[in-house]
């Protein structure tokens, strides 16, 4: 959700009404993804190389983030969506982590769709985690390095409870992952936009999910293939 710091000064506004602005989106997709359909959508909300800002600018964004979460829990609450999350949240301060854990508890068992928060998350950093957790099982003794397949590999990683990634939007014209979901992307489609994402709304995400209907996706197959599978599912 990439933009918001651009988006103020544009308006000579102070970065974190950028942010403030995108808070907005964040309601307005995830409301339109719930009427959509969409089984799940989560939303790159803070990297690990975040906490590199300036320190004023993360304490802004943190107290948003608690923010978000005491306003959106009735919502959450009210729409059957189950609250998750990826990324080192050990790190987030006890007024956003306390807010958060409780909704992800209280939330646990609603179905109808899965909102995950990327908090302090890098993709690099998530397939690290899963590298050093399966060399404690082999130096254990605990798993054979022969057995270690790619399978193995997706249900360590902190996204392991998410469905497979079929499309990810980037938006402000950036063509670039910046160290989001880089496991999960290996065969999703991608969506650039150069929308900023205080700007991006539901027509804005309809516009991804029509381009996303149109493409083919082949998996390594050829379109002869791809066209029979199409026709046994028919």
């Amino acid at each position: 959700m990439d933009g918001n710091g651009r988006w103020a000064l544009k308006r000579g506004l102070p970065r974190f009404e950028g942010h403030n602005r995108g808070a907005d989106s964040v309601r307005e997709v995830t409301r339109a993804c719930r009427r959509l359909g969409v089984r799940a959508l989560t939303l790159y909300a803070f990297s690990e190389q975040n906490w590199n800002r300036p320190v004023a600018e993360v304490a802004s964004l943190m107290a948003l983030l608690r923010r978000y979460l005491l306003e959106e829990r009735a919502e959450i609450m009210e729409n059957d969506i189950r609250l998750t999350t990826i990324g080192r949240t050990s790190r987030l301060p006890d007024s956003v982590a306390d807010p958060l854990q409780e909704l992800i508890r209280d939330s646990a068992g609603n179905r109808s769709m899965d909102l995950c928060l990327a908090l302090s998350y890098g993709g690099q950093e998530e397939i690290g985690d899963a590298v050093r957790r399966l060399m404690h099982q082999v130096a254990r003794g605990e798993l054979d390095p022969d057995s270690v397949d790619e399978e193995r590999i997706g249900r360590l990683l902190w996204s392991a409870h998410l469905p497979p990634l079929d499309l990810l939007i980037r938006t402000s014209g950036e063509l670039r992952l910046s160290n989001f979901m880089l496991w999960q992307a290996a065969y999703s489609e991608l969506f650039f936009t150069k929308t900023l994402w205080p700007d991006f709304g539901e027509d804005d995400l309809k516009e991804a999910l029509d381009a996303f209907r149109h493409r083919e996706r082949r998996f390594g197959r050829t379109d002869e293939q791809v066209e029979v599978l199409l026709q046994a599912n028919d």
